[in-house]
C-alpha cells in the first residue's frame, strides 16, 4: 500500500472489508485505501449497484474496460476483466482487451465501448452526436444514460486511485497472457 494507511480498528471499514472479501475472495489495495473514507465507499457501491443493474453485467463490464482504457488505468483493467473472465471467457477477454473493435462483439457493444473511450478521453469535445450514435445503434435513452453513467463512475474511482497510489494488483484468476492483454497499450 502506499502512503494512506487505513484504520484496522473501525467497524465500518471492517465490514467493507468482509462485503469485498465475500465478493473478490480477498481485500485489494484499491478498497483499503478508498475504505479511508467509508461513507463514501458505502455512496459509492451504491451508484455501482444503481448503475450496474440496469445496465447488465456484460454491458457494465465492457463499457468499463473501454473507460478504463482511455484512462490508461492499470487498476480497473485487470480488475474488471477478473470481473469479465465468467462472462466472456478467456478468449473472448483477450480479444476485447486487444482490440475490441474485431473481436466478435455486436456492432452496439462496439458503439458503447467507443462511447466510453472517447468520453475518458476527450469528453469536453463530445456533443449529442455522441449519444445519436448510441441511439442509432439501438439503446434507449435510459440505457445512453447508464452508458454516460458508467464511464463518468469508472473515470472518478480509477482518477481517484492513481491519484493516491494504489498498488496495481494482479488477480489470480488472470494468467500472464491475459494479463499482458489487459495491460498492452497502457
Amino acid at each position: 500500500m502506499g502512503i494512506i494507511e487505513t484504520p484496522q480498528d473501525s467497524p465500518a471499514t471492517e465490514a467493507i472489508y468482509e462485503r469485498t472479501r465475500t465478493n473478490q475472495g480477498f481485500v485489494p489495495d484499491y478498497t483499503r485505501v478508498m475504505a479511508v473514507n467509508p461513507e463514501a465507499h458505502d455512496a459509492w457501491e451504491a451508484l455501482v449497484r444503481a448503475i450496474a443493474k440496469p445496465l447488465g453485467a456484460r454491458r457494465w463490464e465492457l463499457v468499463t474496460l473501454a473507460a478504463a482504457a482511455g484512462i490508461r488505468s492499470r487498476h480497473c483493467r485487470l480488475a474488471h476483466g477478473a470481473k469479465s473472465l465468467p462472462i466472456l471467457g478467456a478468449d473472448h477477454l483477450r480479444a476485447v482487451a486487444l482490440d475490441y473493435h474485431h473481436a466478435g462483439l455486436i456492432d452496439a457493444e462496439v458503439a458503447m465501448m467507443d462511447f466510453a473511450y472517447r468520453m475518458s478521453t476527450d469528453s469536453s469535445s463530445m456533443d449529442d452526436g455522441d449519444a445519436r450514435v448510441l441511439r442509432e445503434a439501438g439503446f434507449t435513452d435510459r440505457e445512453i444514460v447508464d452508458i454516460a453513467l458508467a464511464a463518468a463512475a469508472r473515470n472518478y474511482f480509477s482518477r481517484a486511485i492513481q491519484a493516491l497510489g494504489v498498488v496495481v494488483e494482479v488477480p489470480k484468476v488472470l494468467d500472464e497472457e491475459l494479463r499482458d492483454a489487459l495491460l498492452e497499450g497502457l
